[in-house]
């Protein structure tokens, strides 16, 4: 059967590129059509070859262009191609931006095989839903928008239950950290991580406990100073 979903890699490091284009063509039914470095010559690519890409992995960070303006110039000009960010960036402005931009899904680095492998299904699964389809139910499009925006996994906490204080990007934020965390976490290194002061991240954290979503343990390092030690619970892993 023949290659179906045409990718380009946009990514100015070498290596990186080469080890991302090695995991998505271990996937079914995708293959690397092109590898791009810089914002001229992802543009020059694309007006050459009109049609010929449904999946970009765009990183954030390319010699010739600042943050996400080239996600914008792509989303303007190639609505009909799908759009993951690949980044180190962890800041949670830059996540927000990334989404109303209306990327597939956010990926940062180092970035881990198997998390690509189910990137690929579910825009797979996305992509076979509406193919020869004229007309979608409520069940087929909730599908669709299962698929789209759940690419932190399946284990948020619903949207209608969150209280006064608790966004759902952010929380959505600290819950892929903490999955990529491999030791406990106290809320000053999840600060660092997201970008917020140490309160905001001990809230959010705090309301994760109570979800029994992450777990807590308390340490003992200096005298009278223990600290609040925070993981992903065993069933969120």
């Amino acid at each position: 059967m023949p290659e179906r979903y045409k990718v380009l890699i946009v990514e100015d490091d070498f290596r990186i590129a080469g080890i991302n284009r090695s995991f998505v063509e271990q996937a079914p039914d995708f293959s690397v059509v092109g590898m791009t470095r810089s914002r001229a010559e992802t543009l020059a690519w694309l007006g050459e070859h009109p049609g010929g890409v449904d999946l970009m992995l765009l990183d954030v960070y390319l010699p010739d262009v600042e943050g996400l303006a080239l996600l914008w110039e792509i989303r303007r000009d190639y609505r009909d191609v799908d759009i993951v960010m690949v980044t180190a960036a962890k800041e949670v402005e830059t996540v927000e931006e990334a989404l109303r931009g209306g990327v597939f899904d956010f990926l940062i680095k180092p970035v881990e095989n198997a998390r690509v492998q189910k990137m690929l299904g579910r825009f797979r699964g996305r992509r076979q839903l509406s193919e020869g389809r004229r007309e979608l139910s409520q069940e087929q499009l909730d599908s669709a928008l299962s698929s789209l925006y759940g690419a932190a996994g399946d284990n948020r906490p619903r949207r209608r239950m969150l209280p006064k204080g608790i966004d759902a990007l952010t929380l959505d934020t600290v819950l892929e950290v903490l999955r990529r965390c491999a030791h406990p976490v106290t809320a000053s290194d999840l600060a660092c991580q997201i970008g917020s002061s140490r309160s905001t991240a001990r809230r959010y954290l705090e309301h994760l406990v109570g979800e029994r979503l992450v777990s807590a343990e308390q340490s003992y390092g200096e005298v009278g100073r223990p600290q609040r030690h925070y993981r992903l619970s065993q069933a969120s892993e």
